[in-house]
Parts: structure tokens; sequence; C-alpha cells
């Protein structure tokens, strides 16, 4: 402010004759104002008000900067003597300061330094973010900023939508690992560049040839669609958003949701299979929410899973496999026995139903897949073990076949996963995990003459010495599961893991393209080979290579990752075709025959299972994560996390 207006604080304001003149103007002589009493009284009053400044700083200086300035700040600017401690008590001895080296700090003096250390950081992470925002040009600075103009008005528009489709009102938390570190090792951190390539490769195809369609043919270079999604359209989009998300391939993920906001539409007149869009559909959009918060992924997964809701109106409640969501009718496979609905199927809800009611704040969704666990209770096991057929109208089962593989795989994933996710409170999961995987090793887990570890398939009592390719997840199963089981059967569950994983990579070793079959066998003197001709065919699955991750993270062992790393090289060399990635016909032939469809899990699991193998454990933490079948990852829901909702409802 102007010194003049600092005057009346230190006295009266000199006269005009002190400014010099009759308004201050000092035009006498045409020179300087000779000195006199008004002039020196006004340089006192400027010494004085360096003097007090210079004061005023110092103390200011003093409070912000001496050790726990907070506790000084607080005492002097929020002092109320309504905060004041109560007197002590007559008698009362105060407990004695703490000497140096006496033991550890007080719990406030711990606070304390933390709150130093995390002012430390923010400091120190805003100079980071100052440091490369002047490293850019200015159109990238004006890009930026009209970016993050863009997500405001997205965020306010997602806010209204999910308000007006009747969805509670959620803050979004930014979710742990959603973005791992740089791997330190220079060649790990190469060979997760190139399978980021592989990624940008095999999505770049899509857009350029299959865009808004199911999948992509690669050879044919168009657009490729199943009847398990009726007429809904973009599983590749929508099987892609998360593993697009965690390998920062921002553009592709935007122009991605993009297209789920004015394009995905779930109002056909079509019959879809209830089991594929659940955990591809499903599950990719409340995955892509999960990590990325933008409202329309909730929106569409609320939407998606009440149209999938009739599916359950049956006699006993366990669902169609089929349904025309448009009309509400469903019905099974008729190739199914008796009528019967699928294990693998119907056990593969309860993850994302879970979720579905977490997010709605609707509880049908869990009712639905906790009255699937309430009818398989009652029914009789034979030999502990669940047949993969069971009739939804009179309740029993069918066919007495059981499977680990296709049929059967991942109702016994869902079971562990739906303890992991409950943060280990579903004791009833828990249970029927446990209880099952006993069953598996008494009656369907074999060792081979060479010493091959296998799980066979039963039917009515008699083994086939059969093992697919799906099952090949159940090594990574066995080892995700060993932390909870019996402390006497901790090391057994990782080792059983670890064999099966050695199987399935023989399945692949054994072979002239170094891929696995979709089954092998181990009878007629041949281990781990396919003897079908129906059976040599690989469509870029995951299984193997999911296995191969959880052993990784769970082991280090390095050589989960020098065998993921096989299947790369495998993959480039004979699946990587002009037009994208597609399966093979015979991967014991030399000459290759593609199928010429790009699986739109090859996007979801195969690419996601292979980057995380070659990222370190801060990407998708399994503290933190647990996947879908779909690999698609879903937040573990905290016990203070209900809590805290019940609260704020």
């Amino acid at each position: 402010m102007p010194a003049a207006s600092l005057l009346p604080l230190f006295g009266s304001a000199a006269g005009p004759g002190a400014l010099g003149g009759p308004a201050g103007g000092g035009a006498g002589g045409g020179g300087r104002k000779a000195a006199g009493p008004g002039a020196f009284r006004l340089t006192e009053k400027f010494v004085l008000l360096l003097v007090f400044s210079a004061f005023i700083t110092l103390c200011f200086g003093a409070i912000f900067f001496l050790p726990d300035s907070s506790k000084l700040l607080s005492g002097v600017f929020f002092h109320s003597a309504a905060l004041q401690p109560p007197p002590p008590p007559p008698g009362f001895q105060p407990r004695a300061p703490p000497q140096p080296g006496a033991g550890p700090a007080m719990p406030e003096e711990a606070g304390g330094a933390g709150s130093l250390e995390r002012i430390r950081a923010d400091h120190e992470r805003a100079l980071r973010e100052a440091k490369e925002t002047l490293q850019k040009l200015p159109e990238e600075i004006r890009r930026d900023i009209r970016q993050d103009k863009e997500k405001l008005l997205q965020d306010a528009r997602g806010r209204k939508e999910a308000a007006a489709a009747g969805l509670p009102q959620r803050p979004f938390r930014q979710p742990v690992g959603a973005v791992g570190r740089e791997p330190a090792d220079l060649a790990v951190r190469q060979r997760r560049d190139k399978i980021k390539e592989m990624m940008k490769y095999a999505w770049d195809n899509y857009k350029r040839y299959a865009w808004g369609l199911n999948e992509l043919k690669p050879i044919s270079k168009q657009g490729h669609s199943s009847n398990l999604f009726g007429n809904i359209q973009g599983a590749t989009i929508v099987d892609a958003l998360d593993t697009l998300f965690i390998m920062e391939m921002k553009e592709e993920f935007k122009e991605a949701k993009e297209w789920v906001e004015k394009n995905l539409d779930f109002n056909v007149n079509a019959e879809i299979s209830v089991f594929e869009v659940n955990i591809r559909f499903v599950g990719g959009l409340l995955s892509a929410y999960y990590l990325s918060g933008e409202e329309i992924f909730r929106k569409k997964a609320v939407e998606l899973g009440e149209k999938l809701l009739p599916a359950f109106n049956t006699p006993t409640g366990i669902p169609w496999a089929l349904l025309n969501i448009k009309s509400g009718i469903g019905r099974n496979w008729p190739w199914a026995s008796g009528g019967s609905s699928i294990l693998a199927e119907f056990g593969t809800l309860h993850l994302e139903f879970v979720h579905l009611s977490h997010l709605s704040g609707n509880p049908v969704f869990a009712e639905k897949v906790m009255n699937i666990r309430k009818v398989l209770s009652r029914l009789d096991k034979p030999e502990g073990l669940y047949p993969n057929y069971l009739n939804p109208s009179s309740g029993q089962w069918g066919q007495h076949h059981v499977s680990i593989g296709g049929l059967g795989d991942s109702f016994y994933e869902y079971l562990l996963k739906a303890w992991l996710m409950s943060d280990k409170t579903d004791e009833e999961g828990k249970k029927m995990y446990y209880d099952a995987v006993q069953a598996i090793e008494t009656h369907l887990i074999r060792k081979s003459s060479g010493g091959l570890t296998y799980i066979a398939e039963w039917k009515g009592g008699l083994l086939e010495h059969k093992m697919g390719h799906l099952t090949c997840f159940a090594g990574g199963m066995f080892a995700l599961g060993a932390d909870g089981a019996p402390s006497d059967k901790t090391g057994h569950h990782i080792e059983l893991g670890a064999e099966i994983a050695r199987t399935c990579h023989e399945s692949y070793d054994r072979t002239s393209m170094k891929l696995g079959p979709e089954a092998f066998r181990f009878d007629g003197g041949v281990e781990a080979i396919a003897t079908r001709q129906n059976e040599k065919y690989y469509i870029l699955r995951p299984e193997v290579i999911e296995t191969y991750m959880y052993m990784w993270r769970l082991t280090h062992d390095p050589k989960y990752r020098q065998w993921a790393w096989e299947a790369v090289e495998a993959l480039e060399k004979h699946c990587r075709v002009d037009g994208g990635y597609s399966g093979i016909r015979d991967v014991y032939s030399n000459h290759e025959s593609h199928d010429d469809v790009q699986q739109s899990f090859f996007l979801s699991e195969t690419l996601k299972y292979l980057y995380l193998l070659f990222s370190d454990d801060d990407l998708l933490p399994f503290e933190h994560w647990v996947f879908n079948t779909e690999a698609h990852p879903f937040p573990i829901l905290r016990k203070e996390d209900g809590s805290k909702e019940e609260k704020e409802k």
C-alpha cells in the first residue's frame, strides 16, 4: 500500500506545510524543499515502519519454520477456551517427559513426523509436475488444459446421468496399483514394451478392419461376430478397456470410452449367452469403471446387469444359459444333459453380481447369486464333487460328468475369489472351495509314468485321462489359494500349482509350434500330447500364461518369465499375420493353417497376463485386486468400506 496511508498508525499526518506549498506542490524557488521538523518526523515514521515490518516477518518466520510448527500455528490462530483440556484430578502425577533414547516417540510426535513427510512428498511431487510442465511445448500445455476441462465436464455429465439412472452418488477413490512403475531391469522392461507393442498391433488392426463389431478376422480383414453376443456389438472394445488402461494407452482408451458412450446398445432383440456377456461385457465395464472412475461404465454395467436378471426366472433360481434380453425368455443349450444349466456358467456370475449390488445399491444382484449357493448346499455331491450339469427346474444333477476344464472350471475359481474379494469374510465360499479341492485331489489328480501331474475328467466314476487347455488355469488357482489353506497344506498347494504349470508347459513344448493344443492326453503311451485332430488347435487361449503369471507373482521363480517369453516368441512367429493375430488349426503341423479369428480374450486376458508377468508386483497387486475369469480386475471389498457406505446412507 502507499506509504502515506500507513502514517496514521504512528501519529497525526503532517499538515499541508509539511508537504510543501499550499497543497504540497512545493513550488517555492523551483527547487527541492529544505529540510525541516516535519520532514524529520516523516523519516522517523518510515524507520519505525521498517522496524515493525522486520519484527512481524521474524515472528511469522519463526512460527512457520520452527519444528512442529503445525501445533504452534494451531495454538496461535485457533486457540479456544472450549478446546482446553480439563484440569487434572487431585493427586494426578504427570508423566515425565521421555528421555533421549528412552524408547519410541509418542504417537503425536510420530504423527507430526508423518505430516512433515507428507508435506515434503507433496512438495517434491509438485516440483516434478512443474518441471514436466515447463518441458512441454505451449501447444501441449494447451492440449492438457483442454483435456482437463473436458474431463471435468464429462465427470459432471456422468454424475447427472448416474443420478438420472437412479444410481447412488459414489465418490471415486483413486485405485491402488492401477498403473505401475517401470521395471528397473532393462531386459524385463524391453520385453514388457514388446508386449505393449503386440497389444497396439492387435488393437490398431481391429480398429482398422472391424471397429464397432465384436471381433476381427485378421486374414480376411473384416469383422467377426459369434452368436454368443446376439446383436450386442463391441466385444473387443469392452473386453480391452482395462488392458488399454493399465498399459497407459491413453488415446486408445479415450476412443474406446467414446464408442461405449455413443454406441454400446443393449436394447436388442436377440438371444445371448448369459455367461459370456457377463464375464466380457459386465466384467469389462465394471473394471473400466473401477480403474478410471468414468460414470458411463458404471451406468452401462448396471443397465446390462438388469437386463440379465430375467435369466434367473426359473423354479430354482438357477439361471438359464441363453436369454433373449428383449423378451426375457430363457432356455438352455440343446446339447446340455437333460435340459440342464452348466456349472461353469451359472457358477461364474458371483463376482460381477456382488459388485453390481455394491455399485447400484440394489441388493437383488447379490441375492440372485447367493441363492445359487443355497441350491448347491442342499444337494448331495457324488464323492464330494460337483457335476457339470444341473437342471434349473427340478434342482437335480444331470449327467455325472465332472471336469475342472470346460463346463466346470471357473465355478471353482469363483468360490476362491469370492472369499478373497470379500476381504476374506465369505466363509461359506472358502469352505466350499477347500472342500472341493480336497475331493479333486482325491479323485481327479493323477501323476503320469513320466512324472507329470495332471487333472483327469470324471464320468460316472470312471476317469478319462485327458486334460484341457482350459484346465491349465488351475495351477494359478491352487497357488493363489495356498495362503488360505490349512497351515500344513500351504506349501502343498503351491507345489501343486507348480506341478500343473510344468505339465502345461510340456504340452506347449511338445508341439512343433511351441503353442499348446486344446486338449492333451495321458494314455496309450503318450503324455501331454493331443491325439485327436479336433484337439490340436490353439485359439490364442490365455490359461497357461495365466498360471505362469500367478506362479511368478507368488514365487518369483524366473522360469515362469522364461516360459512366458517362449510363448511370446511362438505367438509372434506363428499367430501374427498382416491383419492382426490369428489362432492355429494344428499346432503339431510344420505349416501354419490359421483359423482367421482374433478372439476378444486375446486382448483382455492373454496380453494382459503377459504384461503383468513382465511388470513389477505393484501393478494390480493381489492384496487389492481380484481378477474375474476374463482377467478383468475388481477391487477387494473391504469391511471398512462397507461400514463407511452404510454411514453415508
